[in-house]
């Protein structure tokens, strides 16, 4: 036996790729139902937008996500692999409207050619239950849970801030504002305030904290990221009265012990009391323009940026209720209305915000909190001091601990009934209105007669009109179609409107991994008996991006679903991967740089196999990828080689051996490496899915197959042995290369497929080393070396190695301060 060598001879990839695709096609090789004699396993990737072609991150996130479904299946597990299409949102209205075509026309056949592309890749999934969130059919159900979350107190409408054209007539999403102008028209963008539609999150904002400690299966980063956006926060809320008005302004304070440190007070610009502060003041013009030109400048903005902190003194004072004294009440760029109250009591002295604000505005900074072996001077301070300490300029506070005044503060505030102990959250309810024509329709109605109805549930789904756009390329929003809007009330019967709203995207992937459980159900949102056999979901994989959002809805929907009854579970991934980034020349990869990479390309020039072993073998999943086109070429000539192999000894792999014989030698030798490297193979996949390491096992596996048996030397290597390494090989590479596989199975004389055999295990036996080779070194350098068996315990090894001749000569009288032993590798002694 031995390996041919010639470099000529390569795999037709694309015959054998194409074979096999049609084969698990016909067969519907990966389509499940319900059994209850097997252990279920759920594996999902997040679903894609249907953008138009398919990217290199896409393949790396369903690669990873195919290796862990062939794999559970070889297993024995009843393996549920889903595929489907987050297919609202405002990319397809855009593109209709640049193309003069309806959004579900260009979604439909990017859908298409997506879907072929998946499938020339050989992704395992179960295609009978693709769903697409656009279509009627899984927006109908959607709907329906609108109006039961309405019934159950989880809906409701509150005015809201939004962008809006006044000469586009339509509200614009953030990503419709290019640095403050319509991206249609160019003109100005103006905050306006309307009506929303929310879901109340916020009511189950403890839970949604609490179950975190459940999900151990969970990156502990992507639980901090959950419990911050939570944020839960303990303090105290108390009203702050107005000079000379009948009005009072709600504050909260994690810091009580610092509120007579209070030498302003800061108010979101949006905050609801300001109009009236400043109503018929000669301040009103100047306040008013200021709170308008920030609420723009954070809608153009992005979250993560850090404004310049600017404000303006409203010309009003508050009274601090614990002291008398007041104080001025000023608008500040750096106050979220969405975050607390909407206003915040400035301590200067003990926060670095307020500090910054005050510095730049002349206003007093009043230390009240002195920290052990510190002295404070408000007027020279550089920075605001936020360590705990004695309270000093605190009334008859003064003297007590900063832990311990808190408690007091509070108590004080209850008993003299101006404020409370409160518990807060940084979760603001979920806001999903969206004022676009591609989403689905909130299914209400206003009669001026009957007010707010809901669409009776017969009557769903409202569905989006098939009209085509005009000649001018526009696709109008939904309150700009009166055929849409004019209905009749479902109540009175008379005259009504629809709502032209349509929900956030977020809410159809909210629920869809739920939906895949029978994506055919017609009797309602969730068909119970298949929902409770297969989740939660086992193994969730997708990119860190949507750590925060996309897994804080689905878990709130989660909830939601099992109070109206649908599912048993509350939490609805066990399991959660977020794997790296695709990086290239150190970005990654996107078309605004100019480095994209198209996997299709790749597909057509090396085939669908090495693609996918390039992006499992080129780093762990959870790190960045960086791309390497000798990576990818390196992938292809181990394919090769492996195939050169098996063709070069397809006579003596065909002669199927039952029994091994008794092994010594090579034979032996090759005998261990197979049972080593299942061991090692099923570690990295079941503990980490560390495939990067796996690969480079079976990699280390052929290489010794392929020197042991070499021209010449393979009289010592038994065919039974030889076969079982290539079978073992094979089994192994399956999941991560299924077409390359299952076609040399076939070559190497197997009678049946290679899906239908289970997961090979390894011998214990088999795969213990009989010696080993153990490195000795005094202080680093290597000194000596010692034939082991490799069974032996760290205490026996450093005996031995301090009975070693040489060793012992070369440490004379020295004195030893330490052993170290490095596992099957050396003995370090430091003196």
């Amino acid at each position: 036996m031995g390996e041919n060598t010639t470099n000529s001879l390569w795999y037709d990839f694309k015959a054998i790729e194409a074979k096999w695709q049609q084969k698990w096609e016909v067969e519907k090789s990966y389509s499940v139902s319900e059994d209850s004699t097997k252990e279920k396993y759920y594996v999902l990737e997040m679903f894609p937008y249907p953008s138009g072609r398919i990217h290199m991150g896409h393949v790396r996130n369903y690669s990873i996500g195919d290796v862990v479904a062939r794999y559970k299946r070889m297993r024995g597990y009843n393996v549920l692999h889903p595929m489907g299409w987050d297919a609202f949102g405002l990319p397809a209205e855009n593109a209709a409207i640049k193309n003069n075509t309806h959004p579900a026309e260009w979604t439909y056949q990017n859908i298409d050619y997506m879907r072929n592309q998946l499938k020339q890749l050989g992704f395992s999934y179960d295609w009978e239950r693709e769903i697409a969130t656009c279509h009627e059919k899984y927006y109908h159900w959607e709907q329906v849970l609108f109006l039961e979350m309405y019934r159950k107190g989880l809906v409701y409408q509150k005015v809201t801030t939004v962008n809006w054209c006044e000469s586009c007539q339509t509200v614009l999403a953030n990503e419709q504002v290019v640095e403050g102008v319509c991206w249609r028209c160019d003109q100005a963008v103006l905050p306006r305030e309307m009506k929303g539609w929310f879901f109340k999150i916020t009511d189950f904002a403890e839970e949604l904290l609490a179950d975190l400690d459940s999900l151990t299966g969970w990156p502990e980063k992507v639980l901090t990221m959950q419990r911050n956006w939570i944020g839960k926060s303990t303090g105290l809320n108390c009203e702050f009265k107005v000079d000379g008005a009948d009005a009072s302004i709600a504050i909260f304070t994690t810091r009580p012990d610092t509120i007579f440190g209070v030498t302003f007070l800061s108010l979101a610009p949006e905050h609801p009391l300001l109009h009236s502060l400043i109503a018929g003041t000669d301040r009103e013009k100047e306040v008013t323009e200021f709170a308008n030109r920030i609420i723009t400048e954070k809608q153009r903005s992005s979250h993560e940026e850090e404004p310049v902190k600017e404000g303006i003194f409203t010309g009003r004072y508050c009274i601090n209720p614990f002291n008398g004294e007041k104080i001025p009440i000023y608008v500040a760029n750096f106050v979220l209305m969405e975050y607390g109250t909407g206003a915040v009591m400035a301590v200067p002295a003990h926060d670095q915000r307020d500090f910054e604000f005050a510095r730049k505005y002349n206003l007093e900074v009043r230390p009240v909190v002195i920290p052990e072996n510190r002295d404070l001077d408000g007027e020279t301070m550089e920075e605001a001091s936020i360590l705990p300490g004695v309270l000093r300029n605190s009334g008859h506070f003064d003297s007590m601990e900063s832990i311990e005044a808190q408690k007091a503060i509070i108590d004080y505030a209850r008993e003299n009934a101006f404020g409370s102990a409160q518990t807060t959250y940084r979760l603001r309810d979920w806001g999903i209105s969206r004022q676009r024509f591609w989403g689905a329709p909130i299914p209400m109605v206003y009669c001026d007669k009957c007010g707010i109805q809901p669409v009776p549930q017969e009557d769903l789904p409202v569905k989006l009109p098939q009209d085509t756009p005009t000649s001018d390329g526009s696709c109008k929003p939904l309150h700009q179609r009166n055929s849409f809007i004019e209905t009749s009330c479902p109540n009175c019967s008379g005259p009504a409107r629809r709502e032209t709203d349509t929900m956030d995207t977020f809410v159809e992937s909210s629920w869809y991994f739920a939906r895949y459980t029978c994506p055919s159900y017609t009797d309602g949102p969730l068909n119970k008996a298949k929902a409770s056999y297969w989740l939660g979901v086992d193994q969730y994989i997708g990119g860190v991006e949507h750590a925060i959002l996309h897994l804080l809805y689905s878990r709130f929907f989660t909830k939601v679903l099992r109070d109206l009854g649908y599912l048993d579970i509350a939490e609805p991934f066990t399991n959660l991967l977020t794997q790296g980034m695709v990086i290239k020349d150190g970005a990654k990869m996107s078309k605004s740089k100019g480095n994209v990479v198209d996997p299709h390309d790749l597909v057509i020039e090396y085939g669908a196999d090495t693609v996918r072993l390039f992006s499992l073998f080129a780093a762990p999943p959870e790190r960045d990828l960086e791309w390497s086109s000798q990576g990818v070429e390196g992938a292809s000539r181990f394919l090769n080689r492996v195939f050169r192999f098996i063709d070069a000894n397809k006579a003596s792999l065909h002669d199927r051996k039952s029994t091994l014989p008794k092994l010594s030698g090579k034979g032996q030798e090759l005998h261990r490496k197979c049972h080593q490297t299942i061991r090692k193979v099923t570690h990295d996949i079941e503990t980490n899915f560390h495939f990067n390491t796996a690969i480079s096992a079976v990699m280390e596996l052929f290489n010794a197959l392929s020197s042991l048996t070499a021209e010449g030397g393979d009289a010592d290597v038994p065919d039974a042995v030889i076969q079982e390494a290539v079978d073992t090989l094979l089994l192994l590479l399956s999941p991560m290369v299924p077409h390359f596989t299952a076609e040399m199975w076939q070559i190497c004389g197997n009678s049946d497929d290679i899906e239908s055999r289970t997961w090979p295990e390894f011998d214990k036996e088999a795969a213990k080393e009989d010696m080993l080779t153990i490195v000795l070194q005094v202080n680093g350098k290597v000194r000596s070396r010692l034939e082991v068996p490799a069974d032996i315990d760290d205490q026996s090894l450093k005996e031995m190695t301090m009975e070693d001749e040489k060793i012992r000569r070369f440490l004379g009288e020295k004195p030893v301060k330490k052993i170290i032993v490095v596992k099957k590798k050396l003995v370090n002694i430091v003196i």
